[in-house]
């Protein structure tokens, strides 16, 4: 994992530490180093599962020798030129209307 780093290297790097920190600050240190890595970890495999997901959804849309029907409805979220929609995806939130409360 480190290389040409050797034990003597990684020891000498710890004690550094240690002398920088303290010992009452290490395990803090690795909780939020611990916490960092899981979170990036995460957002990687969100961000395949994404694009995989995509990817699926451009494949079943644009089936190979399959060209549409020219009087063929357009599909759902898509204008009739093939563009997609100018408005916002129908899974967003609906907008927060600010009304006074009613007496």
């Amino acid at each position: 994992m480190f290389g040409s780093m050797g034990i003597t290297e990684l020891v000498l790097i710890l004690f550094i530490v240690l002398i920088i920190f303290g010992a009452g600050k290490l395990p803090q240190l690795g909780e939020g180093l611990g916490k960092a890595i899981k979170g990036f970890k995460k957002s990687v495999h969100e961000a395949d599962a994404i694009e995989a997901e995509a990817s699926a959804q451009q494949g079943q849309i644009q089936q190979p020798g399959a060209a549409p029907a020219p009087d063929a409805a357009p599909a759902p979220g898509t204008q009739p030129g093939g563009a997609p929609p100018s408005s916002p995806s129908p899974a967003a939130p609906p907008p927060v209307r600010s009304e006074p409360p009613k007496a």
